[in-house]
């Protein structure tokens, strides 16, 4: 007897379906699984086989032909435990096939019959209600993360029998709901906050510019003078995440199994932090069937490296394409796949290897071509794709002392939100979303200068030995600069500004 049900895999962050068709016939009890299966796949046999009679259901002493279509895509993961187990009771006649047409079945068994979660569950959901199916039947812990998609029944399962008695019609269960503005509304409740940062006030104001841009910034100080602290608050002041970028952040997190069980979206912009002894795998992602690396993870987000000479050089060119085109492709024999990584890169390194090159209370021991050798790890075009580099200095003891807080993340949000607000109308329908986007051709139209302006940077970069890459990137950050203070025109005191932000560019000597 044949039945047919339908499940769902993922192929990079999004979903297709997959045609579930269990054959039983006469002859010798063997079970044969085709539609190019990974290991975890193959592996259902023995769960399904298991779970079913622990589940207190006979399993079929017959020959077995389970077949996962279309055929000629790799699947992998064990979400197909549990449709597989339904089809092959569907098959033995124990449960109406009529349903099992309505409904994406997921769901990794247990030995015993009880259910655990999968990856991809959101993806997957969106796919289904896009085909018109009726809703998805799938594991508790994944329930929440399902239901945000409106407009398709998320009916969650703890056991291998509750399904069944479902599906014959002796069980009801009730869609799982989430409030997702309830969720937003909580969005902004993250553990740190700007106000606990003593001093740095210069670099405050620069993690405002970076954030009110989505320019990548650079950190250049000794060690402890809070470099990677200013970096793990630099989320909490970013743009509220709009519904749409949420989805797709959650999508990423949900098919890298990191999202966490309790939560339904990510609305909170993500922070990655990787050790520099990351592989370029790692960072941009990788193996055989392509995984997302911390590039994806950081999506819409903060990726922070912290000790940046000390990465590998290789992986940290291979982030040049990312940081270009705000997407990373991976190609394999196998497959290709596309994720996104629209990120903002924040890093941190040392002056020189001592630490103290620019501390005016420690001796440097490091000679001038020990710390060109340093610097000069980080390549050009890496440096090119940064805007802003600031000195980051050691803090002074009154300043830690000091019992006042600093401005609390919320306030400088509104303002870094008001900016952006310019922003989107300013490049609305041009496929750009913030200032450090902008090309050569919007440099033109919406960075104009008055004269002043233009003396005041041509003496800059005379004087202080800027380089050529400088002069695009003081004018876009002169731009977020001008949109921060409400400002139509690019003046005088915004160039002026914008030209502090250029550490890594000034002579050494």
């Amino acid at each position: 007897m044949l039945a047919k049900g339908k499940s769902g895999a993922v192929l990079g962050i999004d979903a297709y379906l997959v045609d579930v068709e269990v054959d039983l016939a006469l002859g010798l009890p063997v079970f044969s699984l085709v539609g190019l299966p990974d290991g975890a796949v193959k592996e259902s046999k023995d769960r399904v086989k298991s779970a079913i009679k622990n589940s207190g259901y006979e399993y079929p002493s017959r020959k077995v032909t389970i077949n996962l279509a279309p055929a000629d895509v790799k699947k992998e993961g064990a979400a197909f435990d549990l449709p597989i187990a339904i089809g092959l009771l569907a098959a033995s006649g124990l449960v109406e096939q009529d349903k099992l047409k309505d409904f994406v079945i997921l769901g990794e068994l247990s030995l015993d019959g009880r259910i655990k979660s999968i990856r991809g569950a959101l993806p997957i959901t969106i796919q289904a209600k896009e085909e018109g199916l009726r809703g998805v039947i799938l594991p508790k812990e994944n329930a929440e993360e399902a239901a945000v998609v409106r407009g398709i029944e998320v009916l969650s399962v703890e056991h291998l029998h509750q399904v069944v008695e479902f599906l014959k019609g002796l069980f009801t269960i009730v869609p799982t709901y989430v409030d997702v503005e309830k969720i937003f509304s909580q969005s902004s409740d993250y553990p740190v906050d700007f106000s606990e940062v003593k001093g740095q006030e210069h670099a405050k104001r620069a993690l405002e510019v970076a954030a009110a841009g989505g320019h990548n910034l650079l950190m250049i100080g000794p060690p402890g003078a809070g470099k990677t602290m200013l970096a793990r608050r630099l989320p909490t002041v970013l743009p509220d995440m709009s519904f749409e970028e949420a989805i797709e952040t959650t999508k990423i997190h949900s098919v890298s199994g990191l999202l966490d069980p309790h939560t339904s979206l990510v609305t909170i912009r993500p922070f990655r932090s990787p050790h520099h002894t990351v592989s370029d795998a790692g960072l941009i992602g990788g193996g055989q069937i392509p995984k997302p690396g911390e590039v994806s993870l950081s999506h819409n987000g903060v990726l922070f490296l912290d000790e940046l000479p000390e990465f590998k050089k290789n992986a940290l060119e291979v982030m040049r394409q990312p940081l270009e085109d705000g997407k990373v492709t991976i190609s394999r024999a196998v497959s290709s796949l596309t994720y996104p990584s629209r990120f903002m890169l924040v890093a941190a390194m040392n002056p020189c290897p001592c630490g103290f090159y620019t501390d005016p209370h420690r001796e440097c021991t490091c000679n001038l071509p020990q710390i060109q050798r340093y610097r000069s790890k980080v390549s050009g075009p890496l440096l090119d794709r940064i805007d802003i580099q600031i000195e980051v200095p050691s803090i002074r003891f009154k300043e830690m002392a000091s019992e006042s807080s600093g401005e609390v993340s919320d306030e400088i949000r509104k303002r870094v939100n008001r900016a952006r607000k310019v922003q989107q109308e300013r490049f609305q329908g041009k496929k750009i979303y913030c200032n450090a986007q902008m090309t050569s051709k919007h440099l033109k139209k919406y960075c104009q200068i008055d004269e002043p302006s233009k003396k005041l940077l041509e003496m800059a970069i005379d004087k202080l030995g800027l380089s050529a890459r400088a002069y695009t990137r003081i004018l876009k950050v002169a731009r977020t600069i001008a949109d921060l203070e409400g400002e139509e025109n690019i003046f005088t005191p915004h160039i002026s500004e914008a030209v502090q932000y250029r550490s890594l560019d000034r002579r050494l000597i």
